[in-house]
């Protein structure tokens, strides 16, 4: 009975004494962390130090703690909080500072991977520079490195009233402003993410907004959405669109469309070169693949142009020129729509001129390798509409090519080529067109004086920075052949000056003469043209003319002489062409007439009437030319 009654007795007391082990053991350990968490506590702030030039290290930076510290790492969420930070340029960039942050805090997630899930910046300075080899100090990883693993996916931000200085040499873009960034406010248990901003960019007002997902809400496997503003120098750009792999935007795929009084102005908020024009619409694609850039269904118009087509850049690694490939297509296209005139940049000085002094900008060349299809079904240059227009251009640092070139005009075929050299500071250009069978103008419906199929071929070269500079300093040949043809008997005879002629002029006689052949060869040097042969067979009339034209003031120095074939009353005189090649002088030089009315006052002394009539007759009247010889030389001479 004694141990029956002693064994219960033992098993309590053993039960006992294992609680008391359990008890004392984890209260051990919990004193044991207590300690340790009492001195972490107690040694935080010699954590400074430490963790700065961790995080230095690591980046590459110097960074700079002027103010308090505080690091609470053992925690569900691990927060450090300083105040007056200053963040130095990486290694491959000038010596400078990125950024100046008054207040910052980081909060980060559970461990293993403390992934940074909260950023807090406040009375933040950033100074973001980007130089012209592509290399910024906003980038996390010395350039050819690769990018890594990307930026991590903050899930809630808040950087009120930052000071942005964004210096873009590459892009030759400035932008001085404040950016915030914050979820949005009372917009529910899941407030979106809104990211807006106001500035000067290049010395304009720029205004922009984004609004996006809520930050809480993101994941690796799920697209980010947003949508965003952007306005600047009278241009708005609107659209939305997602980053398939947040954060990671060098995958990104959106729709955007812009309005603005000037396309060239879009520059500043896409980077695109584009034209000058009047005011527009576009609309269009825009998709990222790592180095693959794509803007397709794009759709614009200006005035009464239109554009459409697809452009692909492939950007390559390490700042080298990125490859551009382009197919444009345009059902009409003004000059009148396009360029600084329309743009109402033109300078007035020039609007007498036939060849602008608009300053080419070309600069952006020397960095491009580009291939470009271009098509315009109708392309409207003044009274001249071309058709068919289509154009290869490739560009390659520096070298522009436009062949092969073609297009129709007035039924003729234009073909041929152009070069341009833009690796120097005045650009050098090389012009080769051909011109087959073009018809010459029909008018307001009225017949032309001179009807033809019109041959021809302009080989010029020339230096400037402007499409007036570049004819001022031409040199080469411009020749055209008119191989057969009519014009008006009244203006053929007119030319040799038959007193007939003129008769027939004042009660507008349309009869036509045929034309044998006509010729027009020009020897060009330093921008003026002298004419090497001029000549218009015609039935009645040899028509002959020598003389100059210059493409730098555009004046005109032309004599014409008309010789008859047959006898009859006409004035010895030539007649001069004077002016501009755009507003041309016609008169009857006076000296010639003159001392010939004093022969005939004369011979009026001494003879009849009828023979003082003759003094104004030419006894030497002129032949048929060689056509087919003539014809001949022209074309062995252009080949």
């Amino acid at each position: 009975m004694v141990s029956c009654v002693n064994v219960p007795m033992e098993v309590p007391r053993n039960r006992h004494r294992g609680r008391v082990w359990a008890v004392r053991t984890l209260g051990g350990v919990a004193g044991l962390v207590a300690v340790l968490l009492a001195a972490l506590l107690l040694v935080q702030g010699h954590l400074k130090d430490p963790i700065v030039r961790y995080v230095a290290s690591h980046s590459q930076r110097e960074i700079r703690v002027d103010g308090a510290f505080h690091a609470n790492l053992f925690s569900l969420h691990p927060r450090i909080v300083a105040d007056g930070v200053t963040i130095g340029n990486p290694p491959w960039m000038p010596p400078g500072v990125t950024a100046e942050i008054g207040h910052l805090e980081l909060t980060y997630g559970l461990p293993p991977n403390f992934q940074l899930e909260t950023v807090v910046m406040e009375g933040a300075s950033l100074h973001l520079t980007r130089l012209d080899n592509g290399h910024s100090n906003w980038q996390a990883r010395p350039p050819g490195s690769g990018r890594g693993p990307g930026p991590p996916l903050i899930h809630s931000l808040r950087m009120p009233k930052a000071r942005v200085f964004y210096d873009d040499a590459r892009r030759r873009l400035k932008f001085d402003g404040t950016i915030t960034a914050q979820d949005l406010p009372g917009a529910g248990s899941l407030p979106p993410l809104r990211i807006e901003g106001a500035g000067q960019l290049n010395g304009h007002p720029a205004n922009f907004a984004l609004n996006g997902d809520p930050l809480a809400t993101v994941t690796r496997d799920h697209p980010y959405r947003f949508e965003f503003m952007q306005t600047s120098s009278g241009t708005l750009l609107t659209g939305k669109g997602e980053v398939p792999k947040p954060f990671d935007f060098y995958y990104l795929d959106l729709m955007f469309e812009s309005t603005g009084q000037d396309m060239k102005d879009l520059y500043f908020l896409t980077g695109l070169s584009l034209p000058d024009t009047a005011d527009y619409h576009l609309t269009g694609r825009f998709n990222r693949q790592d180095h693959h850039l794509e803007f397709t269904d794009l759709q614009g118009r200006s005035g009464e142009s239109d554009m459409h087509g697809t452009v692909v850049v492939d950007t390559q690694r390490g700042g080298a020129p990125s490859h551009t490939h382009a197919d444009l297509n345009s059902k009409r296209l003004r000059m009148s729509d396009l360029g600084a005139r329309a743009a109402s940049r033109a300078k007035p000085d020039n609007e007498g001129r036939l060849l602008p002094d608009t300053p080419f900008h070309l600069q952006g060349a020397r960095h491009s390798i580009a291939d470009i299809d271009f098509h315009a079904e109708t392309l409207e240059m003044g009274r001249m509409p071309v058709l068919d227009l289509a154009a290869k251009v490739k560009i390659d640092l520096g070298t522009i090519e436009v062949a092969p070139l073609s297009a129709t005009v007035r039924d003729g075929k234009v073909t041929g080529g152009i070069k341009i050299d833009v690796t120097q500071d005045v650009p050098r250009a090389d012009v080769d067109l051909r011109v087959a069978h073009m018809k010459l103008a029909v008018s307001d419906g009225k017949p032309p004086p001179v009807e033809g199929p019109l041959q021809g071929r302009i080989a010029l070269q020339g230096r400037g920075n402007s499409l007036h500079d570049l004819a001022a300093d031409a040199s080469g040949t411009v020749t055209a052949v008119l191989p057969h043809g009519a014009m008006r008997s009244s203006l053929a005879e007119l030319a040799g000056f038959d007193l007939r002629a003129l008769g027939l002029m004042a009660t507008g006689d349309k009869q036509d003469t045929g034309i044998r052949c006509g010729v027009a060869s020009f020897d060009v040097n330093d921008g003026t043209l002298t004419a090497q042969r001029l000549l218009l067979d015609t039935e009645p009339v040899l028509i002959t003319a020598e003389g100059t034209i210059s493409l730098d003031s555009e004046a005109l120095d032309l004599q014409v002489i008309g010789h008859p074939k047959h006898p009859r009353l006409r004035v010895r005189a030539p007649l001069l062409v004077r002016g501009t090649i755009k507003h041309p002088d016609f008169s009857i030089e006076a000296r010639k007439p003159i001392a010939q009315a004093g022969g005939a006052i004369a011979l009026g002394v001494l003879l009849t009437p009828i023979a003082a009539m003759l003094a104004f007759v030419d006894p030497g009247l002129a032949r048929d030319s060689d056509c087919g010889a003539l014809l001949a030389e022209v074309h062995k001479g252009e080949r």
